[in-house]
């Protein structure tokens, strides 16, 4: 019978077993972890892979009598995962000889992301000394087989592979109490299932993986909403894509970088689909960067066309930035549909939206994206070139560690020109089909709580600032819908994070990244959360620590991964792509921040490499400068700055929004913290408040100019004005 169930299993599914399966002769203890995505897997697992393992199946998946039948011809037991009593059980069975194949989640997947993983297979593992195998049962996308009855057919009883993975090991866990371990080894087995579903993703171009979230929840569902209170559903932003893509070919030419100017609403996600569709690569400028900004990322990325909207630049009084961009082709979106003649209208009809992959340009997964530019909080802004492999990796690495589902809202205020947005609060609601929320501006404070209710948001991004002011702003039953609260693109400051737990009951996770790395390197989850923190790496980034002379706590944190950028195009060399490099040699990114990671994986980003200043032949921290005044201040608003003079050195100057503030309240405030005497700013200027790039982080630029034209005794120049 088990013949004939495997013959059976062949014939309908097309089963094919990939991977180096050498490993099932070498190990003498193999424990096989899986992930459970169908009441099918567990007979998959015993009867396609080698040497008949047998199968640890949840109690609650066997009621079905057919099941049962079809277990009752294959080596299986039923066991819970969630039974301490289990391990020893476990442990016999590999030490008899015998391999085991075991489902660590104990229960049926949910989506995409990696659910409980309990400490029983965890301990299994260490306890035995076993080689741990992740295999993955794989099914391919549901757009296959088009319609009718064969495609009927193709997605009923679809082609499944069985991937084997490389083998690992669980070991590092010895010492501590018995708690301590059994939690050490559970991290590290949740970090091997991520790793397999990371590594199992599959990696599309955005406009092909935009194209299979349509078929799996139909054109008809609602997508995107923004302020202007139109949802526009999967069809509809197909349909404006498609429009988009055949016009972009009348002023582009093919891989040419085609510049956005376009503020937070449905359109411009539509607008970045089209070109990509088309095979341009939209170039997202920040319209907040003044005129010179914008005549620097132009100029580095080699544009000729620019796409806005003539009712955006008036009413955002753009006027002086197009004048920035004076030689480039300017393509409003309201000329746009009176150019879409009769022809192209029933090219759309009648092909493009019937056979949408054929109407598409088809682009490498390694080809260039996007183009987005640093924020120049610390100097010039460069443009970095992102390739769909960099956006959907770095998609498939967050939904690997949070659960987004369809039943999800994001609210995203966060402007699309930043990698933090672009990614998390745009490709990862268009992959997933996770509803979004697009708002015009992350400054509307008292807005922004009044939408996430009235919307029923579930997921809200931010940085610390923002969402220190949305705090402020809130009723406590504002946020009462939201599940995730996200805070990336500066230090999360531990006065918000408990702001938000004592008036909306919220944990923030709080995320690090560069935009260079499409942006989230790590991210705090509820499997990997410390107050403090940034969470554990993503899967798939590898990263080094080198000691920093002079900086006792962290090391200079180099990363690597899928998500890593092609490179960057500089001012100084326009269009021409300088691929990334570093001293550890081709792959690595410096990061330029310094960074601890303790024994778990968490990660604590101690600050940047620029950020320090030597007093008296000490390396003075300026994020501790920054916590010792939040800390005597924790109602206001701090940002420390380097301060050069000639006749004094390097020395410290902390810009406030406290006016009673001073040094005397900052000694001991750092008496408190067991902070060094010189983390104390020597000089405290007191501003009404901070300024802020358009993204919500400190324009510490700024800040820098105002350092430099401040003198002791005198007011301090205008920030608003430099």
């Amino acid at each position: 019978m088990r013949t004939l169930l495997r013959f059976l299993f062949q014939v309908l599914f097309r089963i094919e077993v990939a991977g180096d399966l050498n490993v099932f002769a070498r190990a003498d203890r193999l424990l096989i972890v899986s992930s459970l995505r169908s009441r099918l897997d567990a007979l998959l697992l015993a009867l396609f892979l080698p040497r008949n393992p047998v199968v640890i199946v949840p109690p609650d998946q066997i009621k079905s009598g057919v099941t049962r039948w079809m277990l009752r011809h294959v080596a299986h037991e039923a066991i819970d995962m969630a039974d301490p009593s289990a391990v020893k059980r476990l442990v016999k069975l590999l030490r008899a000889g015998s391999i085991v194949a075991l489902f660590p989640e104990g229960r049926i997947a949910r989506s995409g992301a990696v659910m409980k993983i309990y400490p029983v297979p965890a301990l299994v593992a260490a306890r035995s000394g076993a080689t741990i195998l992740p295999v993955n049962v794989g099914r391919p996308d549901p757009w296959l087989g088009g319609a009718g009855v064969s495609g009927w057919l193709a997605r009923t009883f679809p082609a499944i592979t069985i991937r084997v993975l490389a083998p690992t090991h669980i070991d590092g866990i010895a010492g501590g109490s018995a708690r301590r371990r059994r939690a050490r080894a559970t991290r590290k087995l949740t970090a091997i299932m991520q790793t397999l579903a990371f590594e199992c993703s599959a990696f599309k171009p955005i406009f092909e993986s935009f194209l299979d979230a349509c078929a799996v929840h139909g054109r008809d569902t609602v997508l995107v909403e923004d302020a202007r209170g139109e949802p526009q559903t999967f069809g509809q932003l197909l349909r404006t894509s498609l429009s988009v893509a055949r016009l972009a070919r009348h002023f582009s030419s093919d891989r040419e970088n085609v510049a956005v100017l376009l503020p937070n609403v449905a359109t411009t996600v539509a607008v970045v689909l089209g070109l990509s569709a088309a095979g341009r690569v939209p170039a997202m400028l920040n319209y907040t960067s003044g005129p010179r900004g914008m005549e620097v990322a132009r100029a580095a990325a080699g544009v000729r066309a620019v796409i806005t909207s003539r009712k955006f630049v008036e009413q955002a009084r753009l006027q002086p930035l197009l004048e920035a961009l004076a030689g480039c082709d300017i393509v409003y979106l309201e000329d746009m549909r009176g150019r879409f003649g009769l022809r192209d209208k029933f090219w759309l009809v009648a092909f493009a939206l019937r056979f949408p992959r054929l109407a598409m340009v088809r682009r490498s997964i390694r080809e260039p994206a996007v183009v987005l530019f640093t924020s120049g909080s610390e100097g010039r802004p460069k443009g970095v070139v992102l390739s769909h492999q960099a956006l959907i990796a770095n998609v498939a690495q967050i939904r690997v560690v949070l659960a987004f589902t369809p039943q999800d809202k994001i609210l995203n205020p966060l402007p699309l020109y930043h990698a933090y947005s672009f990614t998390a609060g745009m490709v990862l609601p268009l992959v997933t089909g996770t509803r979004l929320y697009l708002y015009i501006s992350p400054l509307h404070y008292r807005a922004i709580p009044e939408i996430a209710y009235r919307r029923d948001c579930t997921v809200l991004f931010g940085t610390s600032t923002l969402l220190s002011y949305y705090a402020s702003n809130a009723s406590p039953m504002d946020f009462c819908r939201l599940r995730y609260v996200i805070s990336g693109g500066e230090k999360l400051a531990p006065e918000v994070a408990r702001l938000w737990m004592e008036k909306f009951g919220l944990r923030i996770f709080d995320g690090y990244g560069c935009t260079e790395c499409a942006p989230v390197i790590s991210l705090a989850t509820p499997a990997f959360y410390r107050s403090g923190t940034v969470g554990a790496f993503l899967p798939g980034v590898d990263y080094r620590l080198d000691k920093v002379p002079g900086i006792d706590k962290g090391s200079l944190l180099y990363v690597r991964g899928p998500n890593l950028m092609l490179g960057y195009y500089l001012p100084d060399q326009p269009g021409v792509l300088q691929p990334p490099r570093s001293e550890l040699g081709a792959g690595w990114y410096n990061t330029g921040d310094v960074a601890e990671v303790d024994e778990d994986g968490i990660v604590t980003i101690c600050g940047r490499v620029r950020r320090f200043a030597k007093i008296a032949g000490e390396m003075v921290s300026l994020d501790q400068v920054e916590q010792v005044a939040r800390h005597a201040s924790p109602d206001h608003h701090h940002a420390a700055v380097l301060d050069v003079r000639e006749s004094e050195g390097e020395s410290t100057l902390l810009f406030t929004t406290d006016c009673t503030l001073d040094r005397i309240a900052l000694q001991r405030a750092a008496r408190q913290l067991g902070a060094q005497d010189l983390a104390v700013a020597r000089r405290v200027v007191r501003l009404a408040a901070l300024p802020l790039l358009g993204n919500g982080k400190t324009d510490y630029v700024r800040l820098m100019q105002a350092a430099q034209q401040h003198v002791p005794g005198r007011s301090v120049p205008d920030v608003a004005s430099l």
